[in-house]
């Protein structure tokens, strides 16, 4: 695939059908486990879709690299999935719309983003934007008609008791939203279509919740966790957890 606009000369794209051999390296060192709090990785339902994205839509995941070391430094994962383009028959959250490409494969109208991930040596280089315009590229060559992204807002952990609804809502003096990571979005020219509550769902035992979070949950009740956008509720020894998003849209 085209490197974007305006990227420096060190940076070079992929799609992983393009590049197998860079997406099953990424697969083995994982460099960017960091990036995300231990128990987005545990899901209920990723695992149905994150599992599908290589081989079968190898064509939707972009690949960045350093020419410089060869390494790879950033990854945008994508998935294709049918929708109308009206806020009805929007999917709830990223579950949701990862459970629709999974479910009902045929004829997809849309690509989503799933996850824009930038090394942690790399970030704050501006890096996130040109994968955002590497999916909005990849959405246009499919032949796809939005670009819409279920965004996990980059400060919403500092604000974990604030409903997403208030938070999404936040403007700075600029107009442009508080949030940095929905800043890069807008910046691109996307627009909020809605935020959701309840995006990606983690139920898992107490145990689990402990050794992904390292605190102790000793009783009921709800609790702040590292990193978490909305609090656990613990009740009977089990965890449950609903991770918010803002969707927004990228006019193709």
């Amino acid at each position: 695939m085209q490197t974007p606009g305006g990227a420096p000369g060190w940076l070079e794209a992929f799609t992983a059908a393009e590049r197998p051999d860079l997406w099953e390296q990424v697969r083995a060192e994982d460099p960017f486990a960091d990036v995300w709090p231990e128990y987005n990785n545990h899901g209920n339902a990723t695992s149905r879709y994150f599992g599908v994205l290589f081989p079968r839509y190898a064509h939707l995941q972009a690949l960045f690299c350093d020419r410089r070391s060869s390494r790879v430094i950033a990854r945008a994962r994508t998935i294709p999935f049918r929708w109308d383009g009206t806020l009805e028959d929007l999917p709830a959250g990223i579950d949701a719309v990862g459970l629709r490409a999974v479910d009902e494969p045929d004829s997809p109208t849309a690509l989503s983003a799933l996850a824009a991930e930038v090394d942690g040596a790399y970030q704050g280089s501006g890096l996130s934007r040109f994968l955002l315009q590497a999916m909005a590229a990849l959405a246009r060559h499919a032949g796809l008609s939005h670009l819409v992204a279920p965004v996990r807002p980059s400060w919403k952990y500092r604000y974990p008791l604030i409903p997403i609804e208030h938070y999404a809502s936040w403007r700075r003096d600029d107009g442009l939203p508080f949030d940095p990571w929905l800043r890069v979005h807008a910046r691109l020219g996307a627009r909020v279509l809605r935020p959701e509550a309840h995006s990606l769902h983690i139920n898992a035992r107490v145990s689990d919740w402990e050794s992904w979070t390292g605190l102790s949950l000793p009783s009921d009740g709800d609790y702040v966790i590292p990193g978490g956008l909305a609090p656990v509720t613990v009740h009977e020894g089990v965890g449950d957890y609903w991770e918010p998003n803002v969707w927004m849209l990228h006019e193709l």
